[in-house]
């Protein structure tokens, strides 16, 4: 066999390490790179969960939410703040919800316009008519459950007109103005089942007598209540004027479009 024809295999080189690691490169990345250490082959050590994390960031929080909150009633029963807060309650909670609730009739009556306002206009207007319903009748439970608490009335006259016994038709008036928003909530809530069956019509006329609720109401909490100076009577003359005028307004002949171009619109 000639020496052409024998073939020697190569030689297996041994891997050799990073250039940088054989010249012992001691460079701040390297350092920080060799510092930086898996917690899973460190069994010493353990990982810092995302979880634990945000928990030992809120709880100096939570803490401090604490501790200011329990200052805060103590600073209340200490400075007699409690007295004050009920009597808010007994006597303002009944205004907060007449203002509210006429802030809903006013912008009942501004959602139904269809010549000035388009339909993303009344779309908002109808959020805020919604919104403030809700929140008078928040403060309408309030006033009727503080009326009750402190003595003010019973819960037969609260609930049944005409039962109160040093003032059944000022009271009676209230019980069936609160009957009356109830009842024009719930409706408007469930405004698509009556669309539904074809029940507008119906719809319509419970809706319009929020109108006779915020009448009652407004006697009710004017003469019902304390003493009234004589600028709030005015103030709630001025409030009815213009509820009136919109809703004569809304109701005039040819103010709303005909039902077709009701149907483009939407």
């Amino acid at each position: 066999m000639s020496p052409e024809q024998i073939r020697v295999p190569p030689a297996k080189r041994r891997p050799t390490a990073p250039v940088a690691t054989r010249r012992g490169d001691l460079s701040p990345r390297r350092v920080r790179q060799r510092s930086v250490q898996d917690p899973r082959e460190a069994p010493g050590i353990e990982a810092d969960t995302p979880g634990r994390g945000t928990a030992a960031r809120f709880v100096p929080r939570y803490t401090a939410f604490v501790i200011v909150s329990a200052l805060a009633i103590v600073f209340a029963i200490s400075n007699q703040s409690l007295d004050r807060l009920w009597a808010f309650i007994e006597f303002g909670s009944g205004v907060f919800a007449l203002l509210l609730l006429s802030f809903s009739v006013l912008w009942g009556v501004a959602a139904a316009d269809r010549l000035l306002l388009d339909p993303n206009h009344r779309l908002i207007a109808q959020a805020v008519h919604r919104g403030s319903a809700v929140g008078g009748l928040g403060f309408l439970g309030l006033h009727i459950w503080s009326k009750i608490t402190l003595g003010s009335t019973t819960w037969q006259a609260a609930a049944v007109p005409g039962l109160d016994g040093a003032q059944p038709i000022l009271i009676g008036l209230g019980t069936v103005a609160g009957y009356l928003f109830v009842a024009v909530t719930v409706t408007g809530a469930v405004r698509g089942a009556f669309a539904r069956k074809g029940q507008s019509r119906l719809w319509r006329a419970l809706h319009m007598t929020a109108y006779l609720a915020w009448g009652a109401s407004l006697i009710h909490g004017l003469r019902a209540g304390r003493a009234v100076v004589d600028w709030v009577d005015w103030g709630y003359a001025v409030a009815l004027t213009g509820v009136t005028v919109a809703l004569m307004m809304r109701l005039a002949p040819g103010r709303n479009p005909a039902p077709d171009k009701r149907k483009k619109e939407q």
